[in-house]
């Protein structure tokens, strides 16, 4: 069945009434109308040919999806019912947020998608000394908005129901100085993704992790794992930020400021990961470490 995300987003504001005007979801009954945005019309209707009476999957990333019936169809319009409420929330156990030193073209694309297919809540992307991509001011918007709909499109995949953040650029030694008051998520997220920034599960994000993790190459006398991870992941709902740095590696001045701002050395394994694996190994790890 296929599933689409019904984005309550900044094309939806009243300014006036300072009320976002299209309903959540979850506070609409079973048995209720509703319009759907251009994008799921276009991509169920016209590119897969939904007929009425076709059912798919809404999720608006507040907790739970619904089953919906297409209910009309016109060349620009289309609307569905609510036939019932899907209560399942298949986000993973741990919040995490990765500060990922972006990289080029597809690898970045793939580092996103597969994170968010392990469950990752947030991506901090983040510019490094050693990396390969600077945006310039004109890009950001464009591409933030591209790596958000690639975030997006994974939770429809996936059968996820809570998208991940993707935080827009920032230099990363701004955002390793403690003395520097960070952005918080409602600021850093794309329009598309404003309101549902605000929602509990989210706002966790704007408050001291549980733990600080730097995924390390091997060196020599460096423990595997940092002793306190193991007691973190025993928390009911440990939150656990992760630093990814370039193919490059970090320089030796962002390693430092990345140690005194908390972050632990984590080695996995012997080997060298590119910056597009680590993401995935790290998260894959941190859900089998804490089962």
């Amino acid at each position: 069945m296929r599933r689409f995300f019904y984005a309550i987003n900044s094309d939806n504001y009243d300014h006036k009434s300072e009320q976002f005007c299209r309903p959540r979801l979850g506070s609409l009954p079973i048995g209720n109308d509703v319009e759907l945005p251009d994008s799921i019309v276009h991509h169920w209707c016209r590119v897969l040919r939904a007929n009425i009476g076709d059912q798919g999957i809404l999720f608006d990333g507040f907790g739970g999806e619904y089953q919906v019936q297409l209910q009309t169809i016109s060349k620009k319009h289309a609307t569905v019912t609510l036939l019932a409420h899907i209560s399942d929330d298949r986000s993973a156990p741990i919040i995490s947020k990765i500060g990922l030193v972006m990289s080029r073209g597809d690898r970045m694309d793939y580092a996103i998608q597969k994170a968010t297919e392990l469950g990752v809540t947030a991506i901090q992307l983040l510019s490094s000394h050693h990396g390969e991509v600077s945006l310039k001011p004109s890009q950001v918007d464009k591409k933030l908005h591209h790596w958000q709909q690639i975030a997006i499109a994974a939770c429809e995949q996936c059968g996820l129901n809570r998208p991940p953040l993707i935080l827009t650029p920032q230099p990363i030694t701004q955002w390793l100085n403690t003395d520097t008051a960070s952005l918080t998520v409602d600021d850093a997220v794309s329009p598309t993704m404003v309101a549902l920034s605000q929602d509990p599960y989210y706002q966790v994000l704007n408050h001291q992790a549980d733990i600080r993790l730097q995924m390390s190459v091997p060196a020599t006398g460096q423990p595997l794992m940092p002793e306190a991870l193991l007691v973190v992941l025993k928390q009911d709902v440990p939150y656990i930020e992760l630093l990814i740095g370039p193919e490059g590696g970090l320089s030796n001045d962002e390693s430092a400021q990345a140690k005194h701002s908390g972050f632990a050395p984590w080695q996995i394994g012997a080997r060298v990961l590119r910056t597009e694996t680590a993401p995935l190994v790290a998260l894959a790890t941190l859900h089998a470490l804490s089962r």
